[in-house]
């Protein structure tokens, strides 16, 4: 296994983290005995960052039940969240965090994030219920040791929620299909110039860059190096970002677990040529042959009048035709919905300002209205409906 220095503290962490929002369900609940055994080998090949959340339905229980059985907690660094999205006042922080603990079976968190803090002002909301306070306190009395959040959404965004508060980590989804989407490369360069650790999640979009390749970008892969997987190729290509500190990986079979920890046992920084590089390049290709929108997401529309993130909305329509529509619509409805400002694409009123920018040439104002038709359907509709009377932005 390697390890990487958390710049900011010291600490070694591995460079593949153990997600744990995959377990594998026995019925409706996680298969406890084989979730152990795969945790255990992990743990036996180096890993030692877990990362979890409150609402990862069962995870923190049977993490916690992991960690008491082998009674291994001294050499992992736990990664769990907290759901302001369901906080209304101080107090309410303070029971989310206690029972998380209680979960976990811990007195301590060690990397605790803010999880899905898409917007500067559900930040700000956050601090005026006093949450800068109650961090301040957690973190004296060491109930948390780093504070962090995790982002979905634009880099400016992420740039500016960087900038609202002295981060100990934060963690964003990155690959090769993501470099200039969501935070992107812009965003990891950011927080590292900042000299802010960066965790990665969605190293391979949730196995779509493994499950849901064109058989061309497959036959890339295999003309290049035969003997790597997709996913080897993937996890590498991120790994090659000194950057990275942590690729999350949410392993949920022994032989997963085997094949990571190998490919995380020699994968270094500034590794990869540029002919397997070049490799990425051609199997991007192939995937964008399904794109609807040839936004590269330069940003030179933006900001918009009105507040839409035009190249974060077609950056999710154009993934419900290259993933699926269903993986389209969950990264329009995180990066653009579940947020205090909305983003989405009918706040457009057609005023142009984004078009005489766009080095493109597209017609915004025009795909606006086919992202509108086809991300806020009833559907869409109902789940922003239920968000919003759920949820605190």
């Amino acid at each position: 296994m390697q390890y990487r220095t958390n710049q900011k503290n010291g600490d070694q962490l591995s460079i593949l983290g153990y997600g744990c929002l995959r377990y594998t369900k026995k019925g409706t609940a996680i298969d406890q005995e084989k979730a152990e055994k795969e945790m255990a080998l992990a743990v036996e090949r180096g890993v030692n960052y877990f990362d979890t959340a409150y609402t990862y339905g069962g995870s923190e229980v049977c993490l916690g039940k992991f960690l008491a059985k082998y009674g291994c907690r001294d050499r992992i660094k736990i990664a769990t969240k907290l759901p302001h999205y369901y906080i209304k006042k101080i107090e309410d922080m303070e029971r989310y965090f206690a029972e998380e603990l209680e979960r976990l079976q811990t007195g301590y968190i060690d990397y605790y994030l803010m999880h899905m803090l898409n917007d500067p002002a559900t930040w700000q909301r956050l601090t005026e219920l006093g949450i800068r306070e109650w961090i301040s306190e957690k973190k004296a009395s060491g109930a948390i040791r780093n504070i962090g959040f995790s982002f979905h959404g634009g880099s400016a965004k992420f740039k500016e929620l960087i900038d609202a508060y002295d981060w100990d980590f934060c963690q964003i989804q990155y690959n090769y299909m993501d470099e200039y989407t969501q935070a992107g490369i812009e965003g990891l360069n950011y927080a590292h110039e900042k000299g802010i650790p960066v965790i990665i999640m969605e190293p391979l979009r949730g196995g779509r860059l493994v499950n849901q390749l064109p058989e061309a970008a497959k036959k890339e892969f295999a003309a290049a190096d035969a003997s790597r997987s997709p996913a080897e190729w993937g996890l590498r290509w991120i790994w090659n970002h000194e950057q990275v500190n942590v690729i999350l990986s949410g392993m949920n079979d022994v032989a997963q677990v085997e094949e990571n920890c190998r490919i995380a046992s020699d994968a270094r920084a500034h590794a990869m040529s540029a002919q397997e590089l070049a490799v990425f390049e051609r199997v991007k290709t192939e995937i964008n042959r399904s794109v609807k929108v040839g936004c590269t997401g330069c940003g030179y529309c933006m900001p918009c009048p009105q507040g839409v993130d035009i190249p974060t909305c077609f950056q999710a329509y154009n993934r419900s035709y290259t993933d699926s529509w269903f993986g389209g619509m969950a990264a329009y409805f995180m990066c653009t919905t579940l947020r205090q400002d909305k983003t989405v694409a009918s706040k457009c009123v057609g005023c142009g300002k984004c078009e005489k920018h766009c080095p493109q040439q597209i017609h915004i104002r025009e795909e606006l209205k086919n992202v509108k038709r086809r991300m806020e359907s009833p559907v869409y509709q109902v789940a922003k409906f239920v968000a919003d009377k759920i949820y605190k932005y």
